[in-house]
């Protein structure tokens, strides 16, 4: 297996700009891992495959604005910050660009409008304190508090487009703040389309797995079994843990929304003894790859992913490789959109 085993050619117009409207207007192609049919259909129609009983996982983590824009205070050099993941009080791991000779003991300052009571204002220094992964910095700042305010939602590379209304890249059930990136499968519901599964039997469960770097950076080496994911903190409560094991011992279906959801659920069985899925709290690193073996998951909803990801490599895991490279193939004949903005594939 190799790491180019994953890469296709898409055309640049096939990379969804903006989002569709309404949301649950997108289309989804739905692929069958028994017979190996595809077909086309709406997202809307989704609860045509579902069945009373079947548990959907959904991951509610919020996009937080960890874009923010600062000059360094030294020689009033342009800066742009990513915040990736908190470590601590006021300390974040973060990409900063250019980080050419930003190296510790370096002050950035970060300037915006910020509403404190009767007057705008705000001001936010960092300091950079050490070197992570990946060439990520390491940035105390002086009050973490007004970043939201200074920050603005981060849409990936590949989108051009200004995105008006920045609700449109969280889900609408996303409560818990923490993602660098939405999970874009879930960017499809929408508050009827969840009521009307759970009128129909649906079961909708929530976790937590908060998205970071691995989003935005392909697998580099020839060997994916060599890459090393990022790390990404999830939550999956002793309520949802209990309401899948019971799910598990009737038999009923288990589908996960997103890769993410997917990598969450999949990390606590594994962490569970004797096909058992305990609650889970903490970081997970799994990566999953083409040889993993389910506990968990026995139905997966996902957008399509970049080349050469450990999403595509997850999806190919999950429903086999010949089957996604068909399915991918013929996306791209029907002129599906792809990315974060783009369409659905619900894989049974």
């Amino acid at each position: 297996m190799k790491t180019s085993d994953f890469d296709y050619s898409l055309p640049p117009e096939l990379i969804a700009q903006t989002p569709i409207e309404p949301r649950s207007q997108s289309r989804l192609m739905v692929v069958n891992r028994k017979d190996g049919s595809i077909e086309h259909r709406r997202f809307f129609e989704i609860t045509d495959y579902l069945r009373a009983g079947d548990v959907l996982v959904f991951n509610n983590s919020r996009v937080i604005p960890a874009r923010l824009r600062g000059n360094r205070t030294e020689s009033g050099g342009k800066l742009e910050i990513l915040l990736l993941r908190q470590l601590g009080p006021n300390l974040w791991e973060t990409l900063v660009k250019p980080a050419r000779r930003l190296k510790a003991g370096a002050s950035i300052e970060i300037t915006g409008a910020v509403s404190t009571g009767s007057e705008l204002a705000g001001r936010v220094t960092a300091k950079v304190v050490g070197s992570g992964e990946d060439s990520s910095r390491i940035l105390e700042f002086s009050d973490e508090r007004l970043l939201p305010a200074l920050g603005e939602i981060p849409l990936p590379p590949y989108i051009h487009t200004p995105l008006q209304d920045p609700a449109r890249y969280q889900t609408v059930y996303a409560e818990p703040a923490g993602s660098v990136a939405a999970p874009t499968a879930g960017l499809h519901f929408t508050p009827e389309l969840i009521d009307n599964m759970k009128a129909g039997g649906i079961h909708c469960l929530f976790t937590t797995l908060h998205i970071g770097l691995d989003t935005f950076r392909p697998v580099r080496e020839d060997d994916p079994r060599e890459h090393k994911i990022h790390r990404e903190y999830g939550e999956l409560s002793r309520q949802v843990a209990d309401e899948l094991c019971q799910a598990k011992l009737d038999g009923r279906r288990i589908i996960c929304v997103g890769t993410t959801s997917a990598r969450l659920v999949e990390a606590a069985a594994q962490a569970g003894a004797n096909g058992a899925l305990p609650p889970f709290s903490g970081w997970v690193d799994l990566f999953i790859i083409p040889g993993h073996r389910f506990r968990a998951v026995d139905a997966l909803i996902t957008n399509f992913h970049l080349p050469k990801s450990t999403l595509l490599m997850l999806v190919s895991a999950f429903a086999g490789k010949e089957l996604i490279d068909k399915a991918y193939r013929e996306a791209i004949a029907e002129e599906y959109r792809f990315y974060s903005f783009g369409d659905a594939m619900l894989v049974l």
